[in-house]
C-alpha cells in the first residue's frame, strides 16, 4: 500500500524552518496536474514555498509514481509533501492548512493553474489584511486557451452574480489566508452550506469576520467544464470569446 506521506526536497533542507508561503493543492491526480504543478514551480516568489498535495480518492486509484516524476522537477526553493489518506474526504484542505509550515497559505486544485506573479502579489496583499484574493481567467476545457477574465463570478465580497444570494464569491484557487489571523475560519473548509460547496462556507466566514484585500488583477487560470451548473450562463456571458478559444 502507498505510504501516507512523501517528501520531495533537497537532502540538506531544514524542514523545521517555516516557509514564507504555503500552497495546499487538492487533486484527484487528473492529467491537468502536470500544468498545475509547473505553474507552482514557476512562481516568481522570493523565499521558500511549502507545497502540500492532498490526494482526494481511494488508495487503489492513486499512482504515486506519477507524482514521483512530476515532483522531481521541484525548484530548490520548494518543499513538496504528499498526503494520501487512502479515501476521499472533504477535510483535506483544513487538515493541510494546519500542517502547512507557514503562516500564509494559498489554495489550488487541479482545474486551476497560476500566473508566475500569483503568490508574490497575494503575499504582499495579505500583509495588509487577514486574507487576500485575485481574479481569474476562464480557460477552454478542450484547447486550454484563455477565454476571458471572469468578471461576474469569482470577483470578491459583495460583487458579481452571487452577491445577493451568497454575498459574492472567491474561488479557493484565487485566495491566500493568514492562518493565524483566520484560525477559526479554517474549519469552515469542512462545512458545506449545501453538498459539495464548502468553499462557500469558508468565503462567507472570511467575508463576515476578516478583512480582505483584492489585488485587482487576474492571476489564476480556471479550466471550465460543460458539466458546471452555470455553464449555459457562462456561454451567454462569454459570447464569441468561447468559440474563438476553442477554434482549431
Amino acid at each position: 500500500m502507498p505510504g501516507f506521506l512523501r517528501t520531495y526536497a533537497k537532502p540538506e533542507t531544514d524542514l523545521q524552518r517555516p516557509a514564507e508561503a504555503a500552497v495546499v493543492l487538492i487533486t484527484g491526480l487528473r492529467r491537468t496536474l502536470i500544468g498545475v504543478l509547473r505553474s507552482v514551480f514557476a512562481q516568481a516568489f522570493e523565499g521558500r514555498v511549502h507545497l502540500l498535495i492532498g490526494i482526494d480518492g481511494p488508495a487503489g486509484e492513486a499512482d504515486l509514481a506519477v507524482l514521483d516524476r512530476l515532483c522531481a522537477a521541484h525548484p530548490d526553493s520548494c518543499v513538496v509533501q504528499v498526503v494520501h489518506p487512502g479515501y476521499a474526504t472533504p477535510v483535506l484542505r483544513a487538515v493541510l492548512t494546519c500542517l502547512a509550515n507557514s503562516r500564509y497559505v494559498a489554495y489550488l486544485d487541479d482545474d486551476n493553474s497560476w500566473h508566475p506573479e500569483h503568490l508574490r502579489l497575494l503575499r504582499a496583499a495579505v500583509g495588509e489584511a487577514d486574507w487576500a484574493y485575485g481574479l481569474r481567467w476562464f480557460v477552454h476545457p478542450r484547447t486550454g486557451r484563455t477565454i476571458c477574465v471572469d468578471g461576474w463570478e469569482s470577483v470578491g465580497p459583495g460583487r458579481g452574480i452571487h452577491a445577493e444570494r451568497f454575498g459574492g464569491h472567491v474561488d479557493p484557487g484565487c485566495m491566500m489566508i493568514d492562518k493565524l489571523a483566520c484560525a477559526l475560519a479554517v474549519s469552515w473548509w469542512t462545512v458545506p452550506p449545501a453538498p459539495g460547496a464548502p468553499d462557500r462556507s469558508m468565503f462567507a466566514y472570511l467575508r463576515e469576520y476578516h478583512r480582505g484585500a483584492g489585488i485587482g488583477r487576474p492571476t489564476v487560470y480556471h479550466r471550465i467544464t460543460p458539466a458546471h451548473p452555470l455553464h449555459k450562463l457562462r456561454l451567454e456571458l462569454m459570447g464569441s470569446a468561447y468559440a474563438a478559444a476553442g477554434a482549431g
